[in-house]
């Protein structure tokens, strides 16, 4: 298993849908960040602000990350795990 360590911290947590197919969101607010070894295979998008990392029990979390989608993108490439 291959891994990326990052500065993150929790900004949403996605719970399920409602009935009407709305997303139960919990938000987070003034987390601080940890480093973290994050396994690549969790990692479902990057944003520039956000990483979308599945969780456990089917759920999915938006984590905030210190840095920039160029330097992850660099990051991954690098490590021959981007295909562009």
């Amino acid at each position: 298993m291959k891994y990326i360590a990052l500065r993150v911290r929790t900004a949403m947590l996605v719970h399920g849908y409602t009935a009407k197919n709305q997303e139960i969101v919990e938000e987070f607010h003034d987390e601080p960040f940890l480093e973290k070894l994050i396994a690549i295979e969790r990692i479902q998008s990057v944003t520039e602000k956000y990483l979308l990392v599945s969780s456990s029990h089917g759920r999915m979390m938006y984590w905030e990350y210190e840095g920039d989608l160029d330097s992850i993108a660099q990051r991954l490439n690098a490590a021959g795990l981007l295909i562009a």
